[in-house]
């Protein structure tokens, strides 16, 4: 018996060894780093990766064009508020003061760096943001003369940036391209077979990997005659004026902002978070992006699945009676819901929903990156499903829609309900619509707590 106990002693310790990591030394292997920290974003919640039913509750007819599906999601963060003025006003300026120090750089050496920081020349010049710009000086107003509007279009001989010229040039890869399956990569011959659709639209051969890789060139500055264009017979002439400049309202949501430009200011934040993240030698998390629609609904609903709204109730009013969200409660009547304004409001104003998310129903409705279509819950998949299409310029204007989310200040209550879908084009702006970003995070299964 005795024996018989120390032989399965043996064996177990064996089987427990046999499932042990080898702590051999591997020459080409690098030594483990430590365990991995993904830091919380600024301003950021984190949405817990689960599952839910996404689509029209039970007690909505619009069931049958569109009947609920059961998905899962990774987990992510998302920003808490929408994109304010003031942030997107950051990048405006970046986008301003990067091409001001470019076009003074070609006359003051002082405003690009040509070196490394061991003295090796560089192959392209790199913006050295340390040095200070100053506007007034007009030998630095001469040599950022493109930057300028045209002196034929000035309004009393003021001198001021021409917003149109304030582009913003980004790349990314199109992954979905990449991995189709007609596009592989033949080891024998070293090249590739198939081929992919620019974005202009034309069927080109894939070269090499460079293929996958798109160039974007935005126009970042918010479209302020939206205000008027929206509204016919209306006098919304102050806010195109002051909205976006005025620091009034600089924690108001940012408006008159394409799709693109969206996801222009996401792949900038991304940057922003890189160099930060560089000097803090922290790892590289996720990029942020806009979210999915479903990954919108998610955050919606706040964890409530059943309920109708993100505040989990059937009704748009509280205990007090007083209303919720900021939209249009009444025909006519804009301002019943909000003692300070008809139109926006300030972000955060209303309580939040029970992940701490702020207006997700009402204020202004949101992008996402999701492509509108009737039944996309028939054809998206069930685990991180998406639906997407970057539309060209000249492809037809229902291949340019996008879905939009959670209502705005202008919509009935139907439009706030965390089900209900609506859409836009992805190159029209609106008064009524704005954006927040999400980050993916794998926080659950790489960070101990």
């Amino acid at each position: 018996m005795r024996k018989a106990i120390i032989y399965f002693g043996i064996a177990l310790g064996l089987l427990f060894n046999s499932c042990q990591k080898s702590e051999l030394y591997h020459p080409d292997r690098e030594p483990k780093s430590g365990d991995w920290f993904e830091p919380s974003p600024h301003g950021m919640v984190y949405i817990q990766r689960g599952s839910l039913k996404i689509g029209p509750a039970s007690d909505e007819v619009s069931q049958i064009v569109n009947p609920t599906k059961t998905i899962s999601n990774e987990a992510f963060w998302m920003d808490d508020t929408e994109i304010t003025n003031n942030e997107y006003r950051q990048f405006v300026y970046w986008v301003r003061d990067s091409i001001a120090r470019k076009l003074l750089g070609e006359t003051y050496s002082d405003f690009v760096i040509m070196e490394a920081l061991d003295g090796t020349p560089l192959n392209e010049p790199v913006i050295n943001w340390d040095e200070r710009i100053e506007w007034n000086d007009r030998d630095f107003q001469m040599a950022m003369d493109e930057l300028y509007i045209p002196e034929e279009e000035r309004f009393l001989f003021r001198k001021e940036v021409d917003s149109r010229k304030l582009i913003y040039d980004y790349y990314w890869v199109d992954y979905k391209q990449a991995a189709n399956r007609k596009n592989s990569f033949d080891f024998a011959t070293q090249k590739y077979n198939g081929s992919i659709i620019n974005q202009d639209g034309e069927l080109v051969p894939i070269v090499n990997r460079s293929t996958f890789l798109m160039h974007e060139s935005v126009p970042i500055y918010p479209d302020t005659l939206c205000w008027i264009r929206d509204f016919e017979y209306t006098y919304n002439e102050p806010f195109t004026l002051k909205y976006f400049s005025h620091s009034g309202f600089d924690d108001y949501p940012v408006v008159g902002i394409t799709w693109e430009q969206a996801n222009a200011f996401c792949n900038w934040r991304t940057g922003l978070k890189a160099a930060i993240e560089n000097r803090l030698k922290e790892t590289s998390a996720h990029d942020f992006r806009l979210p999915t629609e479903s990954e919108w609904e998610m955050a919606a609903r706040g964890g409530l699945e059943s309920s109708l709204f993100p505040w989990g109730s059937y009704y748009t009013r509280n205990a007090e009676g007083c209303f919720v969200a900021n939209f249009k409660p009444r025909r006519g009547n804009y301002v019943a819901d909000s003692p300070t304004t008809a139109m926006t409001m300030q972000v955060g104003e209303f309580d939040p929903n029970p992940f701490g998310l702020y207006d997700m129903a009402g204020n202004v409705a949101e992008w996402t990156s999701t492509a509108f279509f009737e039944s996309g819950y028939d054809v998206i998949g069930d685990l991180n499903p998406e639906l997407q299409y970057n539309a060209k310029t000249d492809d037809p204007p229902v291949m340019k829609r996008k879905v939009v989310r959670g209502g705005s200040w202008k919509d009935m209550a139907f439009f706030l309900r965390s089900s209900t879908r609506s859409f836009e084009y992805q190159d029209t702006t609106k008064s009524y619509i704005g954006f927040r970003c999400v980050r993916t995070s794998f926080r659950n299964d790489l960070q101990n707590y």
